[in-house]
């Protein structure tokens, strides 16, 4: 009499019997992140070419320190150890790292893609027992909740960035007026992925609908949690929308203003 083998635990790193290209993804997941991750460390890293007339890069969002109009709080300060780099960015980038770092979506494409942990369903994997997020420092994934409040927070802060985009300086008369640039509409379009992306957060949906077992007694908090949940279905698509869009933007303005393109007026 055989003895069936169990094909949904395979012995062995990367064997499996699944016949499609299992690989694809987390190959496609390593190189997207990989290129936002170089990308935005050397964007940060610049402390240049972060504004350019009413815009201002949302990697650099907002500007507490710095030497561009839109600084908060002025210059680059005195106690500013001489011999670390400086940027603006330093200030604020863990902020929306840390809530993209911690995301339930991206920790599993990660996981896979970076660690092979797994590499993906019914595959084997590099290690013979499974650690999960109960001890240091994977426990510390947890804090991903209190990165929401920030990130709620950063999207004020970016929607605000747009109302700037809409007024322009005249130049020659130095008044400012009403205007909308192909700028305005990129970082519009990055304010609205992002909302999406952060609205649909697993942990904005539990903090509007958790704690209570009928919703149905609740009828503001079941509105809340049907919105969230239905951004939360789309969870995938904003991360990733989201994460290209915000690298993007970054580049308009910075090309921008090194004069490599030119901001189109609209009206």
């Amino acid at each position: 009499m055989t003895h069936p083998t169990n094909a949904l635990n395979p012995s062995g790193f990367g064997r499996t019997t699944r016949p499609d290209a299992w690989w694809l993804q987390p190959a496609v997941v390593l190189f997207g992140l990989s290129a936002f991750i170089v990308y935005s460390t050397w964007a940060a890293f610049q402390g240049v070419h972060y504004y350019y007339g009413p815009y201002v890069s949302p990697f650099y969002s907002p500007e507490l320190l710095g030497e561009s109009p839109h600084s908060w709080f002025g210059p680059k300060p005195s106690w500013w150890f001489s011999w670390l780099p400086w940027s603006p960015a330093f200030l604020i980038l863990w902020a929306p790292g840390g809530f993209r770092l911690t995301c339930y979506y991206y920790r599993g494409a990660y996981y896979k893609a970076f660690w092979a942990d797994p590499p993906a369903c019914a595959v084997g994997e590099p290690r013979k027992r499974y650690l999960g997020e109960g001890s240091f420092p994977l426990i510390l994934q947890n804090v991903h909740r209190y990165f929401l409040y920030v990130a709620l927070a950063f999207l004020v802060f970016l929607t605000y960035d747009v109302w700037k985009a809409l007024w322009f300086e005249d130049l020659v008369t130095g008044q400012v007026h009403f205007g909308v640039g192909v700028g305005t509409l990129v970082l519009a379009t990055n304010v609205t992925l992002l909302g999406g992306y952060t609205l649909g957060c697993h942990s904005l949906r539990h903090l509007v609908g958790g704690r209570h077992d009928h919703l149905s007694e609740r009828p503001v908090r079941r509105t809340a949690y049907s919105c969230v949940s239905c951004l939360n279905q789309r969870h995938m698509m904003f991360a990733w929308l989201s994460l290209f869009w915000v690298g993007f933007s970054d580049l308009y303005v910075r090309l921008c203003s090194m004069g490599v393109w030119t901001d189109w007026r609209i009206f």
